[in-house]
């Protein structure tokens, strides 16, 4: 693990799964955007559905606030609801005054983009793949004033332990922990959503990954009050619509939170199936990050920018690793699909990865 100070990315931070699918890569089986598949669901659609006949009125959020507060057992102060996940990094970028954010990587490379277009200089700390890309809390810099971290972390699959996410909470220091993929882990266990207790905390949530509304944008964010009200008053005036309210309220209702944790477990099942998979193409170089938690599993091999040109070539996108800070070319990250669709890409990975 080693921190790194930064001048310019040197990556490309706003390269993201789904450019992986556009334009040419439509009619490709996609493995490489962390969006559950058949989702969403006909009753969620429904819902939705059923708010078109108030578009003509602004939205008001305060039913769909008060719902993911209940959710959570979090007074509404806590709370702020966001044009998903992405939108909360912009407006801690924007309204928090910060002098030395770091950001800990392999991670979602967005809230650094968004720290760097706010003007701050980022650090940023390397987790090692001979460390199991597993956090050492002391490795963040003590003056760091803003800490980002994923959990379970994008693209690395790493579940760290809440208590070791919490040993990076310092008085006066903001603790950004995104947690838009924990709803996939069964029970949630290790979340830090509707903690009161860590100082300076602020968790992320995203509502597109298991429900599949990456086009409709919700996710929210928790807080304190008054770190929350420093976030709404950079939001533009009626930020969410109400199509998203309307999911949103759906998503956190307690027959969705039960079906999330059904595809909670389906998921863990099909990872597994995935894994076996792609272990048993170690003699040819591949290497699967372990232990795997998240709906995704990120996967070395050798000429792995090479594999991922044959796999299109072959009807699969995957997707490549070389845009996140603390990878380089021989990594790719797939997405957990059905055992039918790996099955597949698995016969397809065999075909591209280069022949003894």
């Amino acid at each position: 693990m080693r921190t790194e100070d930064t001048g310019g990315s040197g990556h490309d931070l706003r390269h993201h799964g789904d450019a992986e699918v556009r334009d040419d890569g439509a009619a490709l089986v996609d493995l490489a955007v962390n969006v559950r598949a058949d989702t969403p669901p006909r009753w969620l659609r429904e819902e939705i559905a059923g708010s078109l006949s108030s578009l003509a009125a602004y939205p008001d959020g305060r039913a769909a606030r008060a719902a993911v507060a209940a959710r959570h057992g979090l007074p509404v102060e806590r709370v702020l609801l966001t044009a998903g996940a992405a939108e909360a990094f912009v407006l801690l970028a924007r309204a928090l005054e910060v002098r030395r954010p770091v950001v800990v990587h392999p991670q979602f490379t967005e809230p650094e983009a968004a720290l760097r277009d706010a003007g701050h200089p980022v650090g940023r700390v390397l987790l090692r793949e001979e460390d199991g890309f597993r956090l050492d809390p002391a490795a963040v810099p003590e003056d760091a004033d803003l800490v980002v971290i994923g959990n379970p972390t994008n693209p690395t699959s790493v579940l760290h332990p809440a208590e070791t996410v919490v040993r990076l909470a310092r008085p006066g220091r903001t603790l950004v922990v995104d947690e838009a993929f924990m709803d996939a882990v069964p029970g949630e266990r290790e979340a830090l959503a509707g903690r009161t207790d860590v100082p300076g905390l602020v968790v992320l949530r995203s509502l597109t990954k298991t429900w599949g509304l990456a086009g409709l944008r919700i996710g929210y964010a928790l807080a304190a009050p008054e770190v929350i009200t420093r976030l709404e008053r950079a939001q533009p005036l009626w930020p969410v619509s109400t199509p998203a309210l309307a999911a949103a309220r759906a998503c956190v209702a307690p027959r969705a939170l039960a079906e999330a944790g059904h595809a909670a477990h389906r998921v863990a099942g099909d990872r597994a199936h995935l894994v076996a998979g792609l272990s048993a193409l170690a003699g040819r170089g591949v290497r699967v990050v372990q232990p795997a938690e998240g709906p995704f599993v990120l996967v070395r091999m050798p000429g792995a920018a090479a594999v991922r040109r044959r796999l299109r070539d072959l009807g699969h996108a995957v997707r490549r690793g070389d845009t996140f800070p603390g990878l380089g070319p021989d990594w790719i990250r797939v997405a957990v699909r059905d055992r039918t669709t790996t099955n597949t890409f698995l016969t397809a990975l065999s075909t591209a990865l280069p022949q003894d």
